[in-house]
């Protein structure tokens, strides 16, 4: 049979309840806690996980829906996750939105079941008020992240995200600084919160230093490489400009390759900026100025503000959360001063 808390208490020559008090985390003396560790090593004790949240009438557990979990943008924000919930003594199970036609909308049943504690949301599209409306219902925690907006606010739920407009206004102003005045950008896909976001950022700069905003300057993407490469062919024959802002480092590596490819230099003939600091981004030919999202912050504020408000559901909410990026700064762009 397997060894019980009864064992443990015997072995050790302590109480029951003074074992169930150590294994809930609650504080013993050092001696103690040291004759405890002995005893639960030598019978090779594990709790009764399903006993613990009949008990405790809680799983100790933390349900992260992932829009792609096989992607490597999010590692950064799920070490930030896993660093908190461990602190917390928390599990994460990890859940993969893409497998599940209803994506978000079908993962709000772990809550309804109560499988887990709270609900991390990870998903940087759009999100529908009606979604925002049925976790708004919810009896457990759910943290977002991936900005839902300043109507996040109507709805009194925790979103954490990077401040996109923010980031592509320190791009803007750091290429005037060097000397640049014609500016044109590739914007992302409408799906995207950030898309948004990252194009206001960018007429607010150019109006903050008195540039000419140019609307056939900013022309769409998807995103990728491709979506870079056809962006930057269209740019490079309308003309005009000494420098491009790319919303992501995929699409500026796509603009990149366009200019070698048509005979021109970086950043000679044009500079070039992106977005989210992507491993490979330091490694391309220049190595590309860009915007480093601060993932792993994201994921521990995100994190904190889940547990802090499982702990203790008196809590009050934190609301919309921004948390500012870092320009980097490396070969990609010429001063022209």
């Amino acid at each position: 049979m397997n060894p019980t808390i009864h064992d443990v208490a015997r072995l050790s020559k302590t109480s029951k309840s003074t074992v169930s008090r150590y294994l809930n985390g609650q504080p013993v003396k050092k001696r103690t806690e040291e004759t405890l560790k002995a005893a639960i090593k030598e019978l090779g004790y594990h709790p009764n996980v399903n006993a613990r949240r009949l008990v405790k009438n809680s799983t100790q557990t933390i349900g992260v829906v992932v829009d792609d979990i096989s992607n490597n943008f999010y590692s950064g924000i799920l070490r930030g996750i896993e660093k908190v919930a461990n602190l917390h003594n928390y599990q994460c199970v990890y859940y993969n939105g893409v497998s599940h036609r209803q994506g978000e909308f079908g993962f709000l049943n772990l809550a309804h079941e109560r499988q887990v504690d709270g609900l991390i949301l990870i998903s940087f599209l759009k999100r529908s008020p009606e979604l925002f409306e049925k976790i708004k219902d919810l009896s457990m925690p759910v943290a977002l992240i991936g900005d839902g907006g300043e109507g996040i606010r109507d709805h009194g739920l925790l979103s954490v995200d990077v401040n996109n407009e923010h980031g592509i206004k320190e791009i803007v102003h750091y290429l005037n600084r060097i000397g640049h005045k014609e500016i044109a950008f590739i914007a992302g896909p409408d799906e995207f919160s950030a898309t948004s976001q990252r194009i206001t950022g960018y007429k607010k700069a150019l109006k903050e230093l008195g540039l000419t905003l140019q609307p056939s300057w900013i022309v769409p993407s998807d995103w990728s490489k491709e979506g870079g490469y056809k962006a930057m062919s269209e740019l490079i024959n309308k003309g005009g400009m000494t420098a491009v802002i790319a919303s992501n480092d995929e699409t500026a590596i796509g603009a990149l390759l366009c200019t070698h490819e048509l005979g021109f230099r970086v950043p000679k003939h044009f500079s070039i900026a992106g977005f989210d600091d992507i491993e490979v981004s330091s490694w391309v030919y220049p190595p590309l100025t860009t915007v480093k999202q601060p993932l792993y912050q994201i994921g521990i504020e995100a994190t904190e503000g889940l547990v802090k408000k499982m702990k203790n559901k008196e809590a009050p909410l934190q609301g919309r959360r921004l948390i500012e990026p870092n320009l980097v700064v490396r070969d990609s762009c010429m001063n022209l001063l």
